[in-house]
């Protein structure tokens, strides 16, 4: 494998992705209403990039605003909403959408793959639009950072991330229990998750299958290389494919290490481990395929001490691998809510609880039945996507705003760094140019305010997008 060019630096990064995303800046920011335009009524007009999907159920919860423009590269995905929309404009493409409804738009809902997250964030924010996208914020970390750094540099945008469980009553209600100093200073977080549920692991898909009338390729890989059509990729196993999806953690792990994330004030980690769980059969490709996700992942990432507050270790784990049962926990009690969890071990207990933090116990559960501790932090009384709408009238961030998903999110890509550093192939020194060797599980050190891995240079052409399609 040939070696591709690599910045050198985080600036180098930004500037690298900036130059790659500039393409799709449609219009002057003054044609649309210059800085700081405010929806002119009590409605906030969205506009939708992403309508089929997981857009059905985010614009159900925001149903009350004023869908303006819907946008879907899949005609027959998007007709659900189209029809529950019929006033809304519809397009294909999100460029023309914004070009030509723009003006209309206070703000705009993301909810397509991985891999076109970022584009379409950036040139509705360049244009002074509210975005609300989808977990995880983009595909790549220098991805992520440049979203973060154009919501930094907009304050009078509001901004949200879709992992719904921020927004919820269980991590607030873990963030009582642990400052309430029952586990005293934790030291582990376990973090798990069944998923993938969709095909992973396996070869890259061969052949090519017709493309749909309703349905435009070129649009849907966008900023990806172009390749054949092949109906293994959309609407669904898209995921599980590097050039597009951030696999089982990027897909869950927004919602589930948000909670010990936030609540421990982990900020950048410092390093990260995996090992992966191969799949070898009739129609597996036994050779290199770094081009998708494993079946299986186990993921150490590692973050210094914070303070007074000691080192954290994350143990990640994925497709049905579980972490040790806690021997305070009982034969006929459940791990977290079976397929997913969290259980953060402190120096004075445990704590365990579910996706987004729900129904937090003490372990063992019976601990619950001695502590009485009172509700101090405020309740989201709406939905997630409505504490976005409610932060755009109100001029308050809610409860993911960029500010605070970006270095989530930027820690979950790094999880899956090290995934992928585990299966790369190396040139094998002193080697022809052909010949190669996988290290198997290598420790990434990493350096968070540059966005770069310190002790293994050749993972670092994962940290950016890579080589941008103009489409």
């Amino acid at each position: 494998m040939p070696k591709k060019t690599i910045p050198t630096n985080r600036r180098q990064f930004l500037r690298t992705a900036a130059t790659a995303a500039a393409a799709f800046t449609i219009v002057p920011r003054h044609v649309l209403g210059g800085k700081g335009y405010k929806a002119p009524s009590d409605t906030v007009n969205i506009g939708a990039i992403g309508a089929g999907g997981k857009a059905t159920s985010t614009l159900k919860n925001l149903a009350s605003q004023n869908i303006v423009a819907l946008c879907d590269v899949d005609d027959s995905r998007a007709a659900e909403t189209r029809a529950a929309y019929p006033k809304a404009s519809y397009t294909r493409d999100f460029r023309v959408m914004l070009e030509k409804y723009g003006k209309d738009l206070d703000a705009v809902v993301v909810t397509t793959p991985d891999h076109t997250h970022a584009i379409a964030g950036l040139a509705a924010m360049n244009l002074d639009k509210h975005v609300y996208i989808e977990k995880p914020l983009a595909r790549t970390i220098a991805e992520v950072r440049m979203l973060t750094e154009m919501a930094k540099s907009k304050p009078h945008l509001v901004t949200q991330m879709g992992n719904q469980g921020a927004s919820g009553e269980g991590i607030r209600r873990t963030q009582e229990l642990y400052e309430a100093g029952l586990i005293g200073d934790v030291h582990t977080v376990y973090a798990w998750t069944n998923r993938p549920i969709w095909p992973q692991g396996g070869r890259v898909p061969q052949g090519t299958d017709p493309i749909p009338a309703d349905f435009d390729w070129n649009l849907w890989l966008g900023p990806a290389a172009m390749r054949p059509h092949n109906n293994a990729y959309h609407p669904f196993a898209w995921r599980g494919y590097w050039d597009f999806g951030t696999g089982a953690l990027g897909d869950m792990g927004c919602h589930i290490v948000d909670t010990p994330f936030y609540i421990l004030d982990l900020g950048y980690p410092d390093s990260a481990e995996a090992s992966v769980v191969q799949v070898f059969s009739q129609n597996w490709n036994p050779d290199y395929t770094p081009e998708t996700c494993p079946p299986a992942a186990k993921i150490h990432v590692k973050f210094p001490a914070r303070g007074e507050k000691p080192p954290v270790e994350l143990i990640w784990t994925d497709g049905g691998i579980l972490p040790g049962r806690p021997e305070e926990l009982g034969v006929d009690e459940q791990m977290g809510d079976g397929g997913s969890g969290i259980i953060m071990v402190g120096d004075k207990g445990k704590l365990m609880a579910n996706t987004y933090g729900q129904n937090p116990r003490l372990l063992p559960t019976s601990r619950m039945e001695e502590i009485n501790v009172p509700e101090t932090l405020p309740r989201v009384e709406t939905s997630h996507e409505m504490d976005w709408i409610n932060g755009i009238k109100e001029g308050y961030q809610p409860s993911s705003h960029l500010g605070k998903a970006g270095p989530l999110t930027e820690t979950i890509l790094m999880g899956n760094l090290a995934v992928r550093g585990y299966e790369y192939r190396f040139p094998k020194a002193g080697g022809s140019a052909d010949e190669y060797e996988i290290r198997g599980r290598t420790r990434l050190l990493w350096d968070g305010e540059e966005m770069r891995v310190t002790n293994v240079d050749e993972m670092n052409q994962f940290v950016g997008p890579g080589e941008m399609r103009k489409f």
